[in-house]
């Protein structure tokens, strides 16, 4: 990836993919950097997402960085107008949690000239994207997709897989359920499997 270097210019960047092909730790990796170059940063985590800790972005490979919990949009707005005024660079782990609005919060943040880094299932547990990641991948200057390794067969894995007592889930259960392995599994696209009833 080649950064635009202009103290005036903000851009976007999604790092996606399946759960556990690394995007949260791709995400601190980036944001660790600019703390290393003396940029003022900010990194975001949906209030839901306890999974490891309720402070920190934490990876599954035990990797983190400190993180102010928020519950939407209008909440990480006031804490950077409040307390970031001089924020460089803004990260937001597990962004499809936030919502639609979430896709013009970040372009306000990159038209003010921020850096902004986020991190996000681009499809659901059916294999459908996942909204709004698919807005926010047309808006950034830079996306990277990244894939784990299918539990099943050893290939890239695009696809989060959902279980429900070691089955696969039904096409209608709910889009959104916070967990890590005990509910979800990387797998390719021939070993993916979503239930249908009847």
């Amino acid at each position: 990836m080649h950064l635009i270097l202009n103290d005036e210019m903000g851009w976007i960047e999604v790092v996606t993919g399946s759960m556990f092909s690394g995007k949260s730790e791709e995400l601190i990796r980036r944001m660790r950097r600019a703390k290393f170059a003396n940029l003022e940063i900010i990194v975001f985590k949906h209030i839901s997402d306890t999974r490891y800790d309720d402070t920190k972005v934490t990876s599954h490979s035990q990797v983190f960085i400190e993180a102010i919990p928020s519950s939407g949009v209008n909440e990480m707005r006031q804490i950077i107008n409040d307390r970031y005024k001089n924020v460089k660079v803004v990260g937001i782990d597990e962004v499809q949690f936030f919502g639609d609005e979430v896709v013009d919060f970040c372009e306000e943040l990159a038209d003010k000239g921020i850096r902004v880094v986020v991190a996000g299932l681009d499809q659901d547990f059916r294999g459908e994207p996942f909204k709004p990641m698919d807005r926010l991948m047309a808006k950034a200057e830079y996306v990277d997709k990244f894939n784990a390794i299918c539990v099943c067969c050893g290939n890239p894995a695009s696809r989060t897989q959902r279980l429900v007592n070691g089955e696969p889930a039904y096409e209608d259960d709910p889009i959104v359920l916070v967990g890590a392995s005990e509910s979800y599994e990387p797998r390719c696209r021939k070993c993916h499997c979503v239930k249908k009833r009847g």
